[in-house]
C-alpha cells in the first residue's frame, strides 16, 4: 500500500511538472530608450482553470520591471507569442530574467536569462 501511494505521488508530480509553462524564446528590441519585448510560451492550456496567464521581466536584483498578463487560454495556439512595449530597463542592467506563470503551478521553475550585451543567446535575441 505504501509503495502504491509513493508511485501515485511520483506520477502526479511528474505530470504536474510536465504541465508547467515553458519559455521558448524572448526577443528584446530597443527604440528611443525603451524596450519592446516579445516572449514565446508553450503550455498545455486546458481551459479557464489551467492556462499560461502571464510572463514577467526581472532585473538581477529580482525587481519586476515589466509584466504581461494573458487574459485567456490559448488552447488552439501553441506555442504562442505575446509582446509588451514601453519597457524601461535601466542601462546599468545587463542581465534580465524572463519568468512565466500558469494558473495552477504559479511561476515556473524555468527562468530564461537574457544578456542585453549580446545580440543573441540560448533562447533570446537583442536588437539595439
Amino acid at each position: 500500500m505504501r509503495g502504491m501511494l509513493l508511485l501515485i505521488t511520483l506520477l502526479f508530480s511528474l505530470n504536474a511538472s510536465a504541465n508547467e509553462v515553458s519559455i521558448i524564446n524572448a526577443s528584446f528590441k530597443k527604440d528611443k530608450g525603451l524596450w519592446y519585448v516579445s516572449v514565446t510560451l508553450k503550455h498545455n492550456d486546458t481551459g479557464w482553470d489551467h492556462y499560461a496567464d502571464a510572463w514577467r521581466l526581472l532585473d538581477a536584483n529580482g525587481k519586476e520591471i515589466g509584466k504581461r498578463v494573458l487574459f485567456h487560454p490559448h488552447e488552439q495556439e501553441q506555442p504562442f507569442t505575446r509582446s509588451l512595449g514601453n519597457v524601461r530597463i535601466n542601462p546599468s542592467n545587463k542581465i534580465i530574467y524572463v519568468e512565466a506563470h500558469d494558473k495552477v503551478h504559479g511561476w515556473s521553475k524555468q527562468r530564461l536569462v537574457v544578456d542585453l550585451r549580446k545580440k543573441q543567446g540560448a533562447g533570446f535575441q537583442v536588437v539595439k
